[in-house]
């Protein structure tokens, strides 16, 4: 069965002066063109090439020697070549691009752009790409707890948090208790695993370890009130809401900043305000 979306080897049962008719063997119904310029040279009846199956802009089944930069099943970064009125075409490294439909977009994408698609067959038997990638990522990452991981925002929950796919392969999540701030769709994050769950998926966080982001998050305060005038115009007695939005950090972890600076004789703490000694 020649398979599309895929890469196999087929052998060439008929030559024509556009190219060779490949099939899985001789006596088969079932054939593929592969045009003329994909063809390798010495090539003859009988000779076996590894092509991938895509269709052309007729609809049909056609062979390429190309590399494609998906397939089938796989999720990748494609770049946006075109918007249109049915979708955006990506680039797919073959020469007819991959149809984005708008339905399978997360969000609008804008030519130029790299963003994180799987590639599947349509109900018309034609290959996209989609977004929606969550089905498409694996569970059998080699991380652990505490590692470093890179990944792709894919998705963002209002319930849930942040989507990511870990080197752009594994399911992970950052929940929304450790987002912090303005992390969006298509955007490239840092993060550290805070634990493997049962099936596999990763749960992350962007920030470090309390203990080391205590550090961090101290030098940010020293930082913004060297900003504002040698203070920041509020206390850890604010909303949680109000800190959150002011420094990005969790009230408690403002708190604990607050008193490693308060511990260093750095800062002293007034009514309404948090001052530079």
């Amino acid at each position: 069965m020649i398979r599309l979306g895929e890469k196999q080897i087929l052998t060439v049962v008929k030559k024509v002066e556009f190219g060779v008719y490949l099939s899985e063997e001789q006596g088969s119904e079932e054939k593929v063109l592969l045009p003329i310029k994909q063809v390798p040279k010495g090539t003859e009846v009988g000779s076996s090439i590894e092509v991938f199956i895509y269709k052309d802009s007729s609809d049909r089944l056609i062979a390429t020697t190309s590399e494609p930069k998906i397939m089938l099943g796989d999720v990748r970064l494609l770049k946006v070549k075109e918007v249109g009125k049915i979708g955006a075409f990506m680039d797919w490294g073959l020469e007819k691009d991959v149809l984005l439909p708008f339905r399978e977009q997360t969000r609008k994408v804008k030519v130029g752009e790299e963003v994180l698609c799987a590639l599947y067959i349509d109900k018309s038997s034609r290959l996209c790409v989609t977004m929606n990638v969550y089905k498409y990522l694996l569970n059998n990452s080699p991380y652990k707890k505490d590692d470093k991981v890179k990944g792709t925002v894919y998705e963002l929950s209002d319930n849930f948090g942040a989507f990511v796919a870990v080197d752009d392969i594994y399911s992970a999540l950052i929940p929304k208790k450790e987002l912090y701030g303005n992390i969006g769709i298509g955007d490239s994050v840092d993060a550290r695993v805070t634990s493997v769950k049962e099936d596999g998926r990763l749960n992350l966080s962007v920030r470090e370890k309390a203990y080391l982001q205590m550090d961090e998050d101290a030098e940010k305060l020293i930082a913004m009130m060297e900003e504002n005038g040698g203070k920041i115009p509020f206390t850890d007695k604010a909303s949680p809401e109000l800190i959150r939005q002011k420094t990005g950090m969790s009230k408690n972890e403002f708190k604990r900043a607050v008193g490693r600076l308060l511990k260093e004789g750095k800062i002293e703490i007034k009514t309404e305000s948090i001052e530079l000694k």
